[in-house]
């Protein structure tokens, strides 16, 4: 061993000088089932046609790209930490800690005042694999590759040169460290994304475990290995300083102390080593029982205390002056300790773990121990069972394998609450000091929740795994209830087997009802927890329930049994009305309250849609290859919603009967929910922490649900991810695809039989035969006043229709004070049209010339087709072949009306004085009056049938 002057010569060159602070950037349709629909939206009708079998493309969310053409992924809820160490930052401008925390594949940053979230950074490839920060920088490693992270969103460095994955990461001033699994350590330069220096080491010898930088020592890292030793090294000269021996275990962590030259050591057997590396001599060594040391860190407000992470989720607090153990925090996180951090200069502990959890500790009590501060927590292990809570789409209820039951708002993380664990009996396990797992209940396997009287008692009821009791709990105090629900007949003697497997409550909130494996169905009263019915004489069912639901009214209550049989029993009497037989066995069912539609799932991964009014099955579908794991309603009952084990989502059209929208997923979603307000769809998936938002599309832009065929095959899209999902611009790619919605615009007239109108509004035609009156009561009863000084009027050429001169025709030629007769005389395009119309029959122009028009200009133009106003017989001639014309075909039915009304009341002398027009009128009166007549018809028959729907007794 070297003699310390020998050991103080790698020493020297060291600065002493302060760790700069972090540096943080500002933050940048029921009735519809029964016969046909369509659908229009503003006047036009929107038809799709049935595309060819198409293989669609891999997306991530993009209907345009072949995924869903329904649902595109929105963001992530209830994910906070997994099994990598967080990174506390200090932001010098705000004065402020801040706390960095890996995702999966993005990190999360929070204040650590309120562990509010301020930023999501930019999703990478893969999962982050390690994480580091330095004051301007977040570095996270992917695979083998190395990211640096500007404003804690995008990457703006990337770092290549490792083969295998990076599982270390040391911000060394300007220059970056990481070392990857084959034991290949690599210097960069932050900047320039260079290597500056590359070290290998062999595993067999040394296998790097732990990486850090003593305080003020220049140009040096130590590194730890699993075989026990540590070595010095000067990155700067790329020698090896000093080999230090070990203590015969694992280095697992490596944490510089608050003093100079003095580290801690975290070992594989358990013992934390204070050792000052400058003599390479042990000052203190503490053992912890509880396996592997996996976080370690020093208290800097003046009070010398050390605390140690373990694998099983304790905490252990070393008092360094004592020399002994001053206090341990036990159960502070459910799984192992990731990481954990004193923040500079405060009595405050963060800690965070694999369980999915951040809690921040404060120690301001007697004893040394800290108590809860603050937290952000999910689920420990996945989501079971996912529903909305309320109707205003805000909240999602979730239970998972953790036993756990908890609240995720789609609003603001703060508005998240945990209900907590069920217990057996929480009194008794506190009285007797028991720890509360002894006593927890089995995961939560489905829940039912009601919003009608949860101010005045519980609204929410579970079913636990292989349990006979179902819990109430209550949302607003957030926790489990007051009752645990158990049938009479098996209150004493429980045999083995027997649970409960289905429950549902009444929209009043004041029963529930719960299904059993026996084949019992019970009635409970909500408030009480006094067992008020069961339905059937001895039993509901021959099979296990696999279903109970109660309608919106109390008036029906439809249970499953495994067996094959829909019952539907008299909610207050308990009497059996129907039973229908299913070719298959049911597995799951859904109500929608407000349709009265019911939703099986049948063990052959077939879906049945029944009507319980009419107590008939509406629809069928198929297409799942894999078990059904659940279902859901839209808002509005128009889709049914289904995810299986094969990994697919889909959504069933249920006017028409089709399928009409899936995606492929990585991972099966094992629950889904639709929101109240139809604007999210919510899934929670096999071996996953988090529940994940789908937006509706059709809410905000245009959606053409057609018809899937038989053989499509849907994409893989990627699930959202923690941030919001950014609007993306419209590749040619894209546009090209989504040319393939094909829109139809309606056609100016549906049929020749039928009577059409024009879409002018009333005051274009309803006051024609009017005008002259309505003219009379707005004339002015004072002529207008002319202003002293008037202004300037642009030149108008003279005529019906007014037109602005332009300065050619203004100045091209002498201005004649003379008024020419024959420029008054001029003819109007409409009458030019007219004549015209009498050589090609062609009436549409002068018509669409006409319905241009005011209600003024075309008085005018009529007047002037009698020969006092300048026009003539044949003009009039072919202005009544034009409304033979008009009537012929049936478009514009009330303006052919109009026009001949007003036609017929200026010019009543003329027609009756002339043979030609009195032959045009005697063929079109039989006509108007042949249609007349066929309307009245059909309005008598309409008001006879209304009058009978109004009055007769049914």
């Amino acid at each position: 061993m070297p003699s310390r002057a020998t050991f103080a010569n790698a020493h020297k060159g060291r600065k002493q000088r302060r760790t700069p602070g972090f540096f943080f950037p500002a933050r940048s349709v029921r009735h519809e089932l029964r016969g046909t629909w369509s659908g229009a939206v503003g006047g036009r009708v929107s038809v799709v046609a049935r595309p060819p079998p198409r293989k669609a493309m891999s997306s991530e969310g993009s209907s345009r790209e072949g995924g869903s053409a329904l649902f595109a992924g929105f963001r992530a809820l209830g994910l906070y930490s997994n099994h990598l160490a967080h990174v506390v930052r200090f932001h010098r401008r705000h004065r402020e800690f801040y706390l960095v925390t890996a995702v999966g594949k993005s990190f999360h940053t929070y204040n650590v005042k309120r562990l509010g979230l301020v930023a999501v950074s930019n999703a990478l490839p893969q999962d982050i694999t390690c994480l580091a920060a330095d004051r301007m920088l977040v570095f996270a490693s992917c695979g083998s590759l190395l990211h640096a992270f500007a404003r804690n969103k995008e990457v703006v460095h990337t770092y290549k040169g490792h083969r295998a994955d990076v599982h270390l990461i040391l911000p060394f001033g300007d220059h970056l460290i990481s070392v990857d699994r084959d034991n290949i350590l690599i210097i960069w330069d932050v900047q320039s994304e260079e290597e500056y220096l590359q070290m290998n080491f062999d595993k067999t010898v040394f296998a790097v475990s732990a990486i850090m930088h003593p305080s003020t020592y220049l140009n040096k890292i130590l590194l730890g290995s699993e075989q026990g030793n540590l070595q010095l090294w000067n990155v700067k000269s790329n020698k090896l300083l000093y080999t230090f021996p070990g203590w015969g275990a694992g280095v697992t962590v490596l944490q510089q102390a608050p003093a100079v030259d003095v580290i801690a050591v975290g070992l594989v057997s358990g013992y934390i080593i204070v050792h000052n590396i400058k003599f390479d001599e042990t000052l203190m060594k503490f053992q912890q029982d509880w396996g592997p040391i996996t976080a370690i860190s020093f208290r800097t407000d003046g009070h010398p205390v050390m605390a140690a992470g373990s694998p099983v989720g304790h905490i252990g607090l070393w008092d360094l002056e004592e020399k002994k153990l001053q206090g341990q925090m036990r159960g502070a996180h459910s799984t192992a300790i990731s990481g954990m951090t004193f923040v500079q200069g405060e009595p405050l502990l963060i800690t965070n773990g694999s369980d999915n959890a951040i809690r921040v500790w404060i120690f301001d009590g007697p004893g040394g121990s800290g108590r809860l501060l603050r937290f952000r927590m999910g689920h420990s292990a996945p989501p079971t069972k996912i529903r909305y809570h309320g109707q205003n789409g805000q909240q999602i209820l979730s239970a998972g394998q953790d036993s756990t039951l908890q609240s995720f708002s789609t609003v603001h993380e703060r508005f998240n609450k945990s209900l907590g664990r069920g217990s057996i009996n929480k009194k008794k396990s506190k009285r007797k000091g028991l720890r509360y797992d002894t006593m927890a209940l089995p995961p939560i396997t489905t829940f039912a929740t009601e919003v009608a009287r949860q101010s005045d008692w519980d609204g929410i009821i579970a079913c636990h795994q292989g349990f006979l009791s179902c819990t109430t709990w209550n949302y607003q105090k957030g926790s489990m209830g007051i009752h645990k629900l158990t049938p009479q007949d098996f209150s004493k003697n429980r045999p083995l087997g027997v649970y409960a497997t289905a429950v549902d409550i009444s929209s009043c909130g004041n029963f529930a009802v719960i299904g059993l494996s026996t084949g019992h169905v019970d009635v409970y009263n909500m408030q009480s927890g006094i067992h008020r019915g069961r339905y059937g004489k001895e039993k509901a069912h021959e099979g296990s329930i696999r279903g109970v639901a109660v309608d919106g009214l109390n008036q029906l209550t439809t249970t499953a049994g495994s067996e094959g049989l829909i019952k539907f029993w008299n909610f207050k009497s308990t009497k059996l009305v129907h039973s229908i037989n299913l070719p298959s066995s049911p597995s799951k069912m859904l109500l929608h309250r407000d349709s009265c539609i019911l939703g099986i799932v049948t063990d052959d991964f077939t879906i049945s849609v029944l009507d319980i009014e009419t107590r008939k099955i509406v629809r069928k579908f198929s297409g799942h290859q894999g078990q059904i794991n659940d279902l859901a309603f839209s808002s509005d009952g128009r889709w049914l919603i289904t995810a299986a084990m094969d990994c697919t989502i889909r959504t069933w059209d249920l006017p028409s009967g089709c399928l009409v929208d899936c995606f492929l997923l990585d991972s099966a979603a094992v629950s889904i929910t639709m929101s109240p307000t139809g604007d999210f769809l919510a899934s929670s998936h096999v071996d996953d922490l988090g529940i994940y938002l789908w937006s509706n599309r059709s809410l905000y832009s245009l959606v053409s649900l057609r018809p899937l065929p038989p053989d499509y095959e849907p994409s893989v899209v990627t699930l959202p991810g923690t941030c919001p999902a950014q609007d993306v611009d419209v590749t040619e790619e894209e546009e090209e695809i989504s040319d393939e919605m094909i829109e139809y615009d309606s056609p100016e007239q549906l049929g020749e039989a039928l009577v059409t109108l024009s879409m002018l509004p009333k005051s274009r035609w309803k006051n024609l035969l009017n005008l002259d009156i309505i003219k009379q009561k707005n004339k002015p009863k004072e002529p207008p006043k002319v202003p002293k000084s008037a202004p300037f009027f642009i030149p108008t050429i003279p005529g019906l229709i007014p037109q602005y001169a332009s300065i050619e025709h203004e100045n091209g030629g002498q201005q004649s004070k003379v008024v020419n007769l024959g420029v008054l005389a001029q003819k109007s395009e409409f009458y030019l049209k007219l004549e015209e119309a009498l050589i090609n029959s062609d009436y549409k122009s002068p018509l669409r010339i006409l319905k241009d028009m005011g209600p003024s200009n075309t008085e005018a133009e009529l007047r002037g087709l009698s020969p006092d106003g300048g026009g003539s017989v044949r003009v009039m001639q072919s202005f009544l072949r034009m409304i033979e014309a008009t009537l012929t075909t049936k478009c514009d039915f009330e303006l052919a009306q109009a026009y001949l009304a007003l036609f017929l009341k200026l010019h009543l002398k003329i027609l009756s004085s002339e043979p030609d027009l009195l032959a045009e009128l005697s063929r079109l009166s039989p006509q108007l009056e042949e249609i007349w007549v066929h309307l009245q018809t059909l309005f008598n028959q309409s008001l006879c049938i209304l009058n009978y729907m109004k009055t007769a007794l049914l």
